[in-house]
């Protein structure tokens, strides 16, 4: 068996990791929709009590809880953004070896990644 020849269990290792590493991208890019969402319904109630003259105490919890919900958003963007950059790496890594050329998880990984990355530049 030559060197370049991965056994079988680094390519085990290999499609964990991808598999890992695609969880982490597809979890973090849901909850960023969700925080956007619940951020943009909580701006929605900021203006509603401000619009109702509510009380100042509604008033000033409803804008924490916005400004909170912005906090989330760009936490876990960030997180995002990360975990996107470190599949391309393991991507792009394990592209460059032919033996992974038909790979499944392999495959899988570039369509989430292109997938991640579009939604990414949308939101």
């Amino acid at each position: 068996m030559s060197a370049s020849k991965v056994t079988d269990s680094e390519r085990l290792a290999i499609q964990r990791q991808l598999k890992i590493k695609v969880g982490a991208a597809k979890r973090l890019l849901k909850e960023l929709v969700l925080y956007k969402k619940e951020g943009e319904d909580n701006h929605r109630k900021v203006d509603q009590r401000i619009a109702e003259n509510g009380e100042e105490w509604d008033i000033k919890n409803a804008k924490r809880l916005f400004e909170e919900s912005q906090r989330m958003v760009k936490d876990t963007g960030d997180r995002l953004g990360k975990a996107i950059q470190e599949l391309r790496t393991l991507v792009d890594s394990v592209k460059s070896r032919p033996e992974f050329s038909e790979d499944k998880e392999l495959l899988d990984a570039v369509k989430d990644l292109t997938e991640a990355t579009a939604h990414m530049s949308n939101i």
